[in-house]
């Protein structure tokens, strides 16, 4: 067993938790209100009012939903210098590998390995004990971690330094984001050529067109219900994507092209 603590049990986190606790983990999980401390204990995590108490694990895991938010509790609060030497904080938000950098450097001051762990998927994935996490960062450091990992994830993917977590998530994203672009730019070709937007999508689905991104656009019927539903995700990995691809003297290419075309709906 594994004292986990854990900061960010909301959306994507709380089923982390509930799958924690099932694989037979001890959680330490945060909880800013007496209400949410009061859902996390019903899930059987020990319940946390402070940062300080989360510290004391083996490794704590941060799904908070922004970079800034990453900053917030691992730069300018008071986690890091409360763990323990020898532990590990694993950062499942997506964001800068920049920030990733930022946090490894200032927990190496205390002996805290740091991993940068962004994830690929949804709360039924993790719920299946699906999801795929891409991890960058020390192997032996992932390895102690792996059996906790497990309880939600698979595959866990080691794809390199720190930092190439996210790397390789801003990608995905910008690749996934230009694909709902193309499946944009069909739908408007198969309406100049007479096709309605309902029979393109239960076609090619079936056909050596599709991908993940096609199939999430026909579940949802069009895509214009599709980018409504994931635009708030996916928007903001594409605007870290760009400025981390500047900051790096690259460029999205005709991947920006067609992430224009998924924007536009």
């Amino acid at each position: 067993m594994t004292r986990i603590g854990f900061i960010g049990a909301g959306r994507m986190g709380a089923p982390m938790v509930a799958r924690l606790v099932a694989g037979g983990h001890e959680v330490r999980a945060l909880g800013r209100s007496p209400e949410r401390r009061t859902e996390l204990s019903e899930a059987g995590a020990q319940p946390c009012a402070t940062l300080e108490q989360v510290a004391d694990s083996d490794a704590v895991f941060v799904c908070v939903f922004n970079d800034e938010q990453v900053r917030e509790v691992c730069l300018d609060g008071p986690l890091l210098e409360h763990m323990r030497p020898g532990a590990t904080l694993l950062l499942h938000t997506t964001g800068s590998p920049n920030t990733a950098q930022a946090v490894a450097d200032r927990a190496a001051t205390q002996g805290v390995f740091v991993l940068d762990a962004p994830v690929s998927g949804g709360p039924h994935d993790i719920a299946a004990g699906a999801l795929t996490v891409f991890v960058g960062g020390d192997g032996e450091a992932l390895d102690r971690i792996r059996p906790a990992l497990a309880s939600y994830a698979d595959p866990v993917l080691h794809v390199g330094a720190l930092g190439n977590g996210q790397r390789v998530k801003l990608i995905n994203n910008a690749l996934f984001a230009a694909q709902i672009g193309l499946v944009a730019e069909a739908v408007r070709l198969g309406d100049q050529l007479g096709v309605p937007e309902t029979a393109l999508l239960q076609a090619l689905p079936h056909a050596s067109g599709a991908s993940r991104a096609l199939s999430g656009v026909a579940r949802r019927g069009s895509v214009a219900a599709f980018a409504a539903a994931v635009s708030s995700f996916v928007s903001k990995d594409v605007t870290v994507v760009r400025k981390v691809a500047a900051e790096l003297g690259g460029d999205l290419g005709v991947l920006d092209d067609a992430i224009g075309a998924a924007q536009q709906e």
